[in-house]
């Protein structure tokens, strides 16, 4: 046999090993990285970085990863759900959404933080994780890497609308704790300023009342043309469970503040999803019910598909006398 034939039967030889290897190799991956859940996995905790207030503290900002997509867990403040060091309670949730949900709370540290770490521990279906917040300047957040981390933005894309938007400012007419019964609608009326950016792509497309099937825009046929989430934009004010160990009903049906991705899933991050109407009075208004008596905090979202603002009412519900 020659020199060039043996290096030929090298060759392949060498060859059918890596083909075997990464045969193995694909074989053995964990198949729970190929699917997807509706219960039973855990929820990871999240620190998204930091903002300056104007007062030299700072803000620690954190969301969460709920790799459930109908499960919702509660998690009370406590060995299963605090911060260290400090106070264990931060303001952190104890209802936990599904999926990804960033952004969700700040925790505000004095201006002489330095280089310490402040620890969010969460513990969910027997698994515990934590994330390490702290001042590392790699995680410095502005409004621009908000947009651009929610998916209202290309990464590294920008517009003059875009680094002109300001957060919507959201605020609940009346008292931010308030008593209601278990089945008793009570309604939630929040006004809702914003500057009207970023610009939502306006259509010249009239409402079709007959039973023709839908005619959708360029835009909404168009392939995705990004790997990343993409968001989209539209004003809107959703309302949804951030403590409480209960079911809650909104009237009507909130849009939804976490990352559903699906076609027809009521998000800014669905497809073809868009606004509801602007009330004209600013006024937004949802009926909230109860199903067990407990303490309860609502939380309120304003989004512009870029930037958002929270409030929060405090609820004490009382069983039925």
């Amino acid at each position: 046999m020659t020199g060039s034939g043996s290096a030929r039967i090298q060759r392949t030889g060498t060859f059918a090993l890596t083909l075997i290897a990464l045969l193995t190799l694909v074989a053995h991956q964990p198949s729970s990285a190929q699917e997807t859940y509706t219960k039973g996995q855990n929820i990871s905790p999240a620190y998204e970085g930091w903002e300056q207030n104007p007062d030299g503290s700072f803000n620690f900002m954190f969301g969460y990863m709920n790799r459930n997509w109908l499960e919702e867990p509660d998690v009370p403040v406590g060995i299963e759900n605090n911060f260290s060091p400090g106070p264990e309670d931060r303001g952190q949730p104890t209802h936990f959404l599904p999926r990804r949900n960033r952004f969700v709370f700040k925790v505000r540290v004095p201006a002489d933080w330095g280089d310490k770490e402040l620890v969010w521990t969460l513990t969910t279906a027997g698994k515990t994780e934590q994330t390490f917040a702290s001042l590392r300047l790699d995680y410095i957040v502005d409004n621009m890497i908000i947009a651009s981390e929610t998916g209202a933005l290309n990464a590294g894309f920008s517009t003059p609308g875009s680094r002109a938007n300001t957060p919507p400012v959201v605020m609940l007419e009346g008292d931010t704790v308030r008593s209601a019964t278990v089945g008793q609608r009570v309604t939630l009326v929040a006004t809702v300023d914003d500057d009207g950016l970023p610009s939502v792509r306006s259509s010249t497309q009239q409402p079709d009342t007959s039973d023709a099937p839908p005619k959708l825009s360029t835009r909404q046929l168009r392939p995705p043309s990004r790997i990343t989430v993409a968001k989209v934009n539209g004003l809107h004010l959703s309302w949804f469970t951030y403590r409480g160990q209960g079911e809650v009903t909104f009237d009507p049906f909130q849009v939804k503040v976490w990352e559903d991705s699906r076609t027809g899933g009521n998000s800014p991050w669905s497809p073809l999803w868009t606004a509801p109407p602007v009330p004209e009075d600013k006024r937004w208004e949802v009926g909230v019910t109860f199903d067990r008596p407990g303490t309860y905090v609502l939380r309120g979202r304003a989004d512009d598909g870029g930037l958002f603002g929270d409030t929060q009412v405090r609820f004490i519900v009382a069983p039925i006398s």
